[in-house]
């Protein structure tokens, strides 16, 4: 890369200003403790991200309430003071090397194979989800069936994820990321075949986004208009990779447009390769998700999948399809990414083993 990369170019997302484009994206890891507190080895692991020269660290995904949103044992949480307060030594450290810190927002609805809350599990519709439970986040076997969530329990899912926003606020994030993608609640309410509903909530892709734009605009009502608001959305799942949206292009335009009118500052995309056409050739162009949200939603876009090559990564910002490219597991692989891409260096290829048996924090990770 050269110092004229799109790369390296400073960024504004809502208030926040980033010292580049590159960001490591939300990854899943088991590392808190029994009752969601993060601990000092999350402290050092994001931290190592932040001295590696990444502009943006997106967390794991974090539950927001001490009710059905926890979707691993060991999964963080944000739903109490004591959880809340434990982040805040990760942000500061964030901060101190030179980086910024939003915080994912995660209900795992249906997906959930491991809660130290409840019992049981709920979705949109009593659908049994696709495929099995992870086992390198302690799950084995099919998933539950889930209890089909009651108009109550949406209201108050949608202010949990309100409270825990300001909660994050508070302990010094840069700002949250709503996860409405991967096959987690949000996205549940958004697939066709995992919502069956037949009120407001369910039947056309109008009506199934009503939750995600409900969510967004707490969320936003919350915080206030100066701080920085995701959303992060998908068509495949954790436990359906090739699940594509029925009406293609056209509900891109839905979707995109209606969550960028409830306020969100950001987009995140997440393909399984970023930049291969969304839909194949039916019901499309032939672009891309993020083309699609930077085109319908005209807000910033990060996109994530298969950009860990600086020339992929530089290729899809200069094309103008993405704002922020989003690394993973090349990001695991190389937590100096941004060092090594300027500097030209060879990049290190990821090792599955990181993730085995368990995808908690490995002390080669810290």
């Amino acid at each position: 890369m050269t110092p004229d990369s799109p790369l390296l170019h400073p960024i504004k997302i809502g208030p926040l200003v980033l010292k580049n484009r590159i960001a490591v994206a939300p990854m899943t890891r088991i590392s808190a403790t029994e009752d969601g507190v993060a601990t000092e080895d999350m402290q050092r692991y994001y931290a190592r991200f932040a001295k590696g020269g990444f502009g943006l660290i997106i967390t794991e995904g974090t539950y927001p309430d001490l009710s059905y949103s926890q979707g691993y044992l060991y999964q963080p949480g944000i739903a109490n003071e004591q959880q809340a307060e434990a982040w805040r030594p990760v942000v500061n450290a964030v901060h101190e090397a030179g980086a910024k810190i939003v915080l994912q927002l995660m209900h795992a609805g249906a997906l959930s194979q491991g809660n130290r809350w409840k019992e049981g599990s709920i979705g949109p519709s009593a659908v049994q989800p696709k495929g099995e439970q992870l086992a390198f986040y302690r799950g084995a076997g099919a998933y539950a069936m889930p209890r089909e969530i009651t108009l109550d329990e949406i209201s108050q899912l949608t202010q949990d994820f309100a409270t825990a926003a300001k909660r994050a606020q508070h302990a010094g994030f840069d700002g949250v990321e709503i996860h409405g993608a991967n096959g987690y609640i949000l996205d549940q309410f958004l697939t066709d075949y995992t919502n069956q509903r037949t009120d407001r909530y369910g039947g056309s892709t109008e009506n199934r986004v009503r939750l995600l734009v409900e969510v967004a605009r707490a969320v936003r009502a919350m915080v206030g208009a100066d701080y920085t608001v995701g959303m992060r959305i998908s068509q495949g799942k954790v436990n359906d990779y090739v699940h594509k949206w029925a009406n293609g292009q056209a509900d891109a335009q839905i979707i995109f447009q209606q969550l960028a009118a409830a306020g969100v500052d950001y987009l995140h995309t997440t393909e399984h390769e970023a930049q291969a056409a969304a839909f194949g050739t039916t019901n499309s162009d032939g672009g891309t998700l993020a083309g699609y949200a930077k085109h319908f939603g005209r807000v910033p876009v990060i996109a994530n999948g298969k950009l860990g090559s600086p020339e992929a990564a530089n290729a899809i910002l200069a094309d103008g399809k993405a704002d922020i490219i989003a690394l993973g597991k090349t990001a695991l692989a190389n937590r100096d990414w941004p060092q090594r891409a300027a500097n030209r260096q060879p990049l290190e290829e990821f090792d599955f083993a990181v993730l085995q048996p368990l995808a908690h924090i490995k002390p080669s990770e810290l």
